[in-house]
């Protein structure tokens, strides 16, 4: 470096001086000579010498080659052709002095141009030298004390630091030793905290000796060790989900928390429900499998107790039968069907509840990021999602199940308290999956809903022929009932009553649930241990030795309990005054109401109708249509029992048109006739009333007593329909039904259904008089006297007698039986209006009449009517213009006559011909105008 140094140096003083040297040589003598060849140059003439730029672009580009081999000297021999050629080599050589001045020259002015900065570097190359220097010393120094120590220290250090390290070396072995102690002992500990149930503790001890032994495989007991704790790992999974799949059949809280805990630790909490799911639809299957086997193999089935059932079904393979479950379903006898589709919903209720349970727990325990149970899971709501479709996927399952026994079974054959009973439970079940998941159980229904309708029509269709055979052997004689009976008091309205005093208006401030039904069941609430009972442990049967409807019963309405409702006993002494004015109830405070057992019969069949209706609502308006039905073949029934072989007096219609619009109809759509050839599904034959019942007898009043046990019968049964109507029109608006055939039943058929009394008192009115002796007798009255008499004519003494022969024979019958206020009313009514008929009959027989003649009807009239005020109670006497207009007509102006004729459409076309001959008997024009207008009234249909 120093020569370096001194020889860069001594370059520069050199430079400094005035004379350059030539750059590539250190020859002197090529420098003297360089500088006379200068001084030559510079002697020559200054046009003569080219720029140094010139000079430079004639050097050859070979000169700028890199290549280390290339050898400047040689190039130019052999450029040269002639070395003998003295003056060439002598141009060539000036000329290459020239171009390697040029060159020098460039050289060193780009070195001066640099010279400043060269020595900066210099000067820090010094400055690191320095440093070098410095730190050469400082690592000399080092060494030298590092020798110093090693000499002193070394080996008292490494026998201490020996033996410090076999001690740690000594402690770590006796840890190793008592860890692997421990995992020994640990090993036997596992089993008992799995019978136990402890499985947080056991996998928590597991997972922490499978992490020490992984920290001490090296030991070679610890690694077979190791082998056999993975062992024991799956064997604990095993317990776990063998513990899981009994939370399907019973959910406890306790166990389900410490599953979760042990699930949350190793970290497969998502696969733990995954794994329920799978359990719970495994159970649904296995428990409907399981059911249906035992009913199959078993031979006493009739009395199954449910607990015993309960803890067999657990294991799930107790019946293992490899058959497809519908098909299954088919081997279940018709005795074995109803106990087995209830034995079958209890246990399915035990997978439902647990189930919910399951997801109360989840509610009450929110998952959280530092939470205890369900660690692993992602967050609250993929649970919740994956927990509301399970619920869904399970609810399917249940129904597919018990769809598939229920189409399997032949009901066709079954009572129809059987049959309402399986409706009954498949609607408390339907019931349940509303509450569980809002579900309407539409495979259950589809499934009821097919049984139902074929089950219905052939039920129904068997029943109008049970009704037509009722009828024709009813006696007509009242059933002794309480004297408050209403359809409630029946045993096939009981499930039915709360909604039907409700939909009345009936003034209860009971808070009790509608016997249709809804999500405030609460069955889950209810019924939180299936142990001890469950929502089919209640009597769905039917029984009507509960019933207390006869006469002889007391009030106390303890057996009219609802199956819905324990609080009914409260309002349910009330049910007959409740609500009932508003439909037209009279006050039966004077007897017991008129029925017969048929009638009795009808509403036990419209209460099991709409049972059917309150179980099955799909087919409410196929329920409600048969009800109309009943009643339309009982009125039609009733009608011609007791209107046929009607007295043709006078040819008198008392029906008025409605009513006989309605009968047609009836007879049109409900009665065979005897040229219909085609099968007719709801038609029946028309009725003939039994050979028993006498109603031709006077005495009897011609078969009063029938006649009005029958019509109050048929007007009580409305009454009971009119209470009904609310309810019909609430089930059917329930269910999206039109209403305008209710509506049209109940504003033709219902309404003029107490226009019967008419017709058929008027048949018993009519024949207590003899009419043909009256108007004979009445012929006979010489119309013509010329002075006014005091006596009245005879015939009126006649129709006296028959008056008191009536009413004698009424009393008698009104002794035996309570003959209703508006019958005894329409009796009389309807005798009066034949006396006042026969009046105008008799009066129109004759021939001539004079001013005397006119005095004497009035004379009979006002005799008659005096005579039935005294006999009757009825005020003001009816018909009383009919007669009095007549009479007075014979005073009628002849101008005034036709006036009044156009007026009084009442009478007949005959009658009016009479009156027309007395009064217009001196005035031939004017009697044959009347007599015209009275034929064209009569062709017009005015009359």
């Amino acid at each position: 470096m120093e020569d370096i140094k001194s020889k860069f140096f001594d370059f520069i003083n050199i430079q400094a001086q005035p004379r350059i040297p030539v750059v590539g040589s250190s020859d002197i003598d090529d420098l003297l000579e360089e500088d006379f060849n200068d001084e030559n140059i510079k002697k020559q003439p200054e046009v003569e010498r080219p720029s140094d730029q010139e000079i430079l672009e004639t050097i050859d580009k070979q000169f700028f080659s890199t290549d280390d081999y290339f050898d400047a000297k040689r190039y130019e021999l052999e450029k040269l052709d002639n070395l003998t050629d003295v003056p060439k080599v002598q141009s060539e050589l000036e000329q290459i002095k020239r171009q390697h001045k040029v060159v020098s020259n460039h050289v060193l002015q780009m070195i001066l141009e640099k010279q400043s900065s060269c020595q900066e570097e210099f000067n820090r190359i010094v400055e690191v030298q320095e440093e070098v220097n410095n730190l050469l010393k400082g690592v000399m120094n080092g060494r030298r004390n590092l020798s110093i120590a090693s000499q002193h220290f070394t080996s008292a250090s490494l026998g201490i630091l020996a033996n410090y390290r076999k001690r740690t070396l000594i402690k770590q072995l006796l840890k190793s030793l008592n860890t692997i102690k421990t995992l020994h002992k640990t090993e036997s500990r596992m089993p008992q905290l799995l019978n136990i149930g402890n499985f947080p503790e056991a996998i928590s001890l597991l997972l922490d000796c499978h992490g020490i032994a992984a920290m001490h495989k090296q030991f070679s007991c610890v690694a077979g060790l190791c082998g056999k704790l993975q062992d024991t790992l799956v064997m604990t999974e095993e317990h776990l989900d063998v513990a899981l799949a009994k939370i399907c059949y019973g959910f406890d809280e306790a166990i389900y928390k410490k599953l979760q805990s042990a699930y949350a630790l190793l970290e497969k909490t998502q696969i733990a429900m995954d794994q329920l799911h799978m359990h719970f639809t495994s159970a649904v299957h296995s428990t409907a499998s399981n059911v249906v086997n035992f009913f199959i193999k078993e031979k006493n089935t009739t009395n199954v107790d449910f607990s015993q059932f309960y803890q067999i079904n657990v294991n799930s393979d107790s019946y293992i039968n490899k058959t497809e479950f519908p098909e299954l379903c088919k081997d279940i006898s018709e005795e074995s069907f109803i106990p087995c589709l209830l034995l079958l919903c209890k246990s399915l209720w035990c997978i439902i509840l647990s189930y919910n349970q399951v997801v109360l727990w989840h509610q009450n325990n929110p998952f959280t990021n530092e939470g205890t149970y369900l660690e692993g899971c992602n967050n609250e709501q993929t649970i919740k999602q994956k927990l509301s479709q399970g619920l869904a996927r399970l609810w399917h399952d249940v129904q597919m199940r018990v769809s598939a026994l229920v189409l399997a079974g032949n009901l066709s054959n079954y009572k129809f308290d059987d049959f309402l009973q399986i409706l009954a439970i498949l609607h408390r079940l339907s019931l349940i999956g509303e509450e569980l998941c809002g579900s309407g159980s539409e495979e259950v229904a589809n499934s009821i809903r097919k049984q139902s309708s074929i089950y219905f029509k052939t039920y129904h269709a068997a029943k109008l022929d049970d009704l037509k055979v009722f009828l024709e052997n009813e006696a007509w004689t009242p059933c002794p009932v309480r004297t408050d009976f209403s359809i409630l008091h029946l045993q096939e309205f009981r499930g039915l009553r709360c909604s039907l005093e409700q939909c009345a208006g009936a003034d209860s401030k009971q808070n009790v649930s509608s016997d249709n039904g809804s999500v405030d069941a609460n069955f889950f609430t209810r019924y939180p241990n299936p142990s001890k009972a469950t929502p089919f442990d209640i009597n769905f049967q039917m029984d009507s030795n509960q019933e207390e409807i006869l006469a002889s019963i007391g009030d106390d309405p303890s057996g009219y309990f609802s199956e819905e409702s324990e609080e009914e006993m409260e309002f349910l002494t009330n049910s007959a005054n409740n609500g009932r004015d508003s439909v037209g109830r009279r006050d039966l405070a004077s007897g017991s109401p008129l029925l017969t057992n048929t009638t009795v019969s009808v509403l036990r069949l419209c209460g099991k109708y709409l049972q059917m209706s309150k179980y099955l609502k799909p087919i409410a308006s196929q329920v409600v249509s048969a009800l109309t039905q009943l009643f339309d073949f009982y009125l039609y029934t009733v009608h011609s029992f007791f209107t046929t072989n009607m007295p043709s007096i006078l040819s008198l219609n008392v029906s008025s048109l409605k009513l006989q619009s309605v009968l047609k109809r009836i007879k049109d759509t409900l009665i065979i006739q005897n040229d219909d050839e085609e099968e007719h599904e709801f038609k029946v034959y028309e009725a003939q009333v039994s050979p028993l019942v006498d109603l031709t007898s006077p005495n009897t009043l011609f078969g009063l007593v029938e006649r009005v046990v029958g019509v109050e019968s048929l007007l009580f049964l409305s009454r009971e329909f009119i209470y009904l109507k609310p309810y019909l029109e609430q089930l059917l608006q329930s269910q999206g039904s039109t209403l305008h055939n209710l509506q049209q039943f109940y504003s033709h058929t219902i309404a003029v259904s107490f226009e019967v009394r008419k017709p058929v008192y008027a048949n018993v009115a009519w024949r207590a008089i003899n009419d043909k002796a009256v108007l004979d007798l009445m012929s006979r009255v010489d119309w013509e006297v010329k002075d006014v008499v005091c006596e009245h004519s005879s015939y009126v003494n006649y129709l006296i007698g028959e008056l008191q022969q009536f009413v004698k024979r009424l009393d008698n019958l009104r002794n035996i039986i309570h003959i209703p206020e508006e019958a005894y009313e329409s009796l009389w009514d309807n005798l009066i209006y034949l006396l006042s008929n026969l009046l105008v009959e008799g009066f129109s027989s004759a021939k001539k009449c004079s001013t005397g003649g006119r005095a004497l009807m009035q004379l009979d009239f006002i005799q008659l009517i005096s005579k039935l005020e005294a006999i009757t109670t009825i005020r003001p006497i009816p018909y009383r213009d009919l007669v009095e207009a007549y009479i007075k007509a014979y005073y009628q102006p002849e101008e005034d006559l036709e006036s009044w004729i156009k007026e009084h459409k009442e009478y007949s076309v005959k009658q009016l011909m009479a009156l027309v001959s007395c009064v217009c008997q001196n005035n031939k024009k004017s009697r044959q105008r009347l007599t015209a207008l009275i034929d064209e009234l009569e062709k017009s249909g005015i009359r």
